[in-house]
């Protein structure tokens, strides 16, 4: 026996791999490993033994303490690049011994294997655990102390009880406590209940006694001592969370092929979208649920956050032309499955998948489904199997939302369309994707909005109970044709066919409502897409924009503020808190969140004319001019919408020019003047006459 310092490492959940899964993903950990600089060193020094186990394998160092978290450290810098593998590790130092297997190979035993074993279990995937005893020996030395955390002592295998360490830097390791260490410490307040049993009878009865008179003397406090309920107490007591509400999270893809993400993400989407097509249940839309793209340690924590009864989780393994899919409904308020399944089936097959999960979940939560819900979550939008692959590649695209990621998602819709020309989805799909590209003023209006209208009508043409095709065509309708009647038939339309619509048919049926000043059902629309995305910045920004554009500005301000808490790097949200700033004299304020706009989206003709419209309207004229030379300068290098220009002519007071480029604006279609009416950022011009003729020509209501 002598002291060894063992480091011991497995795949999570290798058992449920496919089994051409299981030996591919083996030998590229096993490649891995061996090209570790610590492992070679230690092997040439004949100061290594390493032992397969299965799922994983067992390194065990005879030169120094630091030999496992080196080669740990390695590895874990290595898996970057391999995200399909869910490794954990676990380090201990203690005594071994080396034994002969029947194999006649070169084995180890004893403690020190033993111990490493229980601490590498209670980690989770990416998790570099260690000992206490471990930690101990790494703590004085500053390349180790600043990455070591605590996590207390645990009980593990036969009732011993093992100190952790938690291991991990900004680049590697997993810094989320393991989920056996969360639970382990919820386990104390279950026995509390339990440890009366152990006290004497006279004990019991004098504990019993005291606590019937507090409880007499509290109830008596309630009755003569009434207490003001605050603001937030009524308000959680309204927020009551129906049983027949869900958050679907995002999908594990296992596949050894990372490119394979956009299938796993395409799943969670397409039984979400069948999900919410059912008007008794509520539905949380894909934005807010896609922040939890981790394994979550705490769902009732996120079930809070979401307003959500239950949670679907779900793994996904695609290898060829076989998909297996696990799934499991969660009971997110005690943890406890409700229900859960394995499908291994042809790619052929994916949407009886989806279909027969949402109809079970359906069941399981006592849904009422009407006949036409019950066809519309078992229908299949294409039988070709590739053109639904390209879809979903579209669909893994468009939800980068950037620009480069709405170019990419138009190539692949239109590849599906190309194997399928009767797809309606990937119709709508194209439409958004030409929409979003001209409403961002990356590429001239003229240009994107006839394409996006002509894909939307292609849509409804196929099929004309398609929401998505109505929402696009809505959107057309409104930002580029400026037809309003028919804008809101589509939107309404769309409603209509998904009673619990995703929250961007609410979303944007609220800022079409907002252009047209119903200011009150602009917010209430606002406020239900926030129901249905409730952590999303996207849907919090524009409950600040409708506030913003209904004069409430102390309001909006507060709902900047939290959109921000949610994401400090939101730009838009900056951009709209400057100007709610602006709207309230708070120069030196506006000033500070347009700049923070800039720094954001750098070289973003919105930011810059952002930013010289409160320069102007603070007095500092040659600032905004300033900028405003920078406007001129980038327009020679790509598209600067004529609208930006106009507005920072509107904060100079030089109202000729800003007509000017108004008029150009107009001409240009873009898609930012439907909001003139609403938007107090054109208040310098609002007396003009020519400011109530263009917005008659738009079409608004005066």
């Amino acid at each position: 026996m002598e002291i060894a310092h063992v480091l011991n490492m497995d795949v999570v959940e290798y058992s449920t791999l496919l089994i051409t899964e299981q030996s591919r993903l083996m030998g590229e950990l096993t490649r891995i490993v061996r090209n570790t600089a610590r492992f070679c060193r230690a092997e040439a020094d004949g100061k290594l033994v390493r032992v397969p186990t299965g799922d994983g394998m067992l390194l065990v160092f005879f030169d120094a303490p630091q030999g496992p978290i080196e080669c740990a450290m390695e590895i874990s810098a290595a898996m970057k690049s391999h995200p399909e593998i869910p490794l954990r590790m676990g380090i201990h130092s203690g005594p071994v011994n080396e034994v002969v297997d029947v194999n006649d190979r070169t084995n180890v035993a004893g403690a020190g294997v033993d111990m490493a074993q229980r601490v590498m279990d209670c980690g989770d995937a990416g998790h570099i655990l260690l000992s206490k005893r471990v930690a101990d020996d790494l703590a004085p030395f500053p390349r180790w102390n600043p990455h070591l955390h605590d996590l207390g002592e645990y009980e593990v295998k036969h009732g011993r009880k093992i100190s952790l360490v938690n291991f991990y830097t900004d680049t590697i390791g997993n810094p989320a406590p393991p989920k056996k260490c969360v639970v382990a410490k919820e386990q104390p307040r279950e026995r509390s209940t339990t440890a009366f049993r152990g006290i004497s009878w006279p004990s019991r009865t004098l504990i019993t006694a005291a606590a019937v008179l507090i409880l007499a003397l509290v109830i008596g406090a309630l009755i003569f001592f009434p207490r003001t309920r605050s603001k937030t107490e009524g308000k959680r007591e309204a927020a009551t969370v129906t049983s027949k509400s869900i958050a679907v999270l995002p999908f594990e893809n296992l596949s050894h092929d990372p490119d394979n993400a956009y299938f796993a993400d395409g799943i969670q989407e397409e039984i979400l979208t069948r999900l919410s097509k059912i008007a008794d249940l509520k539905v949380i839309s894909r934005t807010s649920t896609q922040r939890y793209k981790t394994a979550p340690n705490n769902l009732s924590e996120i079930a809070k956050q979401l307003g959500v009864a239950t949670i679907l989780e779900g793994t996904v393994q695609k290898a060829a032309d076989q998909v297996r899919v696990n799934v499991q409904l969660i009971n997110a308020e005690n943890d406890s499955h409700l229900w859960a399944d394995k499908y291994d089936r042809k790619l052929a097959d994916i949407f009886a998948v989806e279909s027969e999960v949402a109809t079970k979940i359906a069941e399981t939560l006592q849904a009422k489904l009407t006949g036409a819900e019950q066809h519309a979550i078992v229908a299949r939008p294409t039988e070709n199997s590739e053109a639904y692959q390209l879809y979903l590649k579209g669909r893994y695209f468009w939800n980068k939302l950037t620009p480069e990621g709405f170019q990419k998602a138009i190539e692949y819709f239109q590849q599906a369309i190309e194997k399928d020309p009767a797809y309606a989805l990937a119709y709508a799909g194209l439409s958004d994707s030409y929409e979003m590209l001209g409403f961002w003023g990356v590429l001239p209006p003229q240009e994107m909005w006839p394409k996006a209208k002509a894909a939307a009508l292609k849509a409804l043409e196929i099929d004309d109970n398609l929401a998505e095709a109505h929402v696009a065509l809505g959107w057309v309708s409104f930002t580029y044709d400026w037809d309003w009647p028919a804008a809101e038939k589509h939107f309404e339309r769309a409603l209509a066919l998904n009673p619990a619509s995703p929250a961007a048919h609410h979303h944007w049926y609220s800022i079409y409502l907002g252009a047209l000043g119903r200011s009150d059902e602009a917010l209430a629309e606002a406020k239900r897409a926030l129901d249905l995305d409730p952590v999303s910045p996207v849907i919090n920004h524009n409950v600040a924009a409708q506030l913003y554009q209904a004069g409430q500005f102390d309001q909006a301000i507060e709902q900047c503020r939290k959109t921000l808490e949610m994401d400090p790097s939101f730009s838009l949200t900056h951009s709209l808190l400057g100007r709610a700033y602006l709207a309230k004299g708070m120069y030196r304020e506006a000033l500070a969140e347009m700049e923070k706009y800039l720094a954001l989206s750098p070289r973003n003709p919105a930011a810059l004319a952002s930013l010289a419209y409160v320069h102007a309207q603070s007095g500092e004229r040659n600032q905004a001019l300033r900028v405003l030379d920078e406007l001129r300068a980038l327009s020679k290098k790509r598209h600067v919408p004529s609208y930006w220009f106009a507005i920072v002519y509107a904060g100079l007071g030089e109202k000729d020019q800003a007509f000017a480029w108004l008029e150009k604006a107009y001409e240009e279609r873009d898609g930012s003047l439907p909001m003139l009416k609403v938007n107090p950022s054109w208040d310098p011009l609002r007396s003009d006459p020519r400011f109530a003729e263009l917005v008659r020509r738009i079409g608004l209501p005066q």
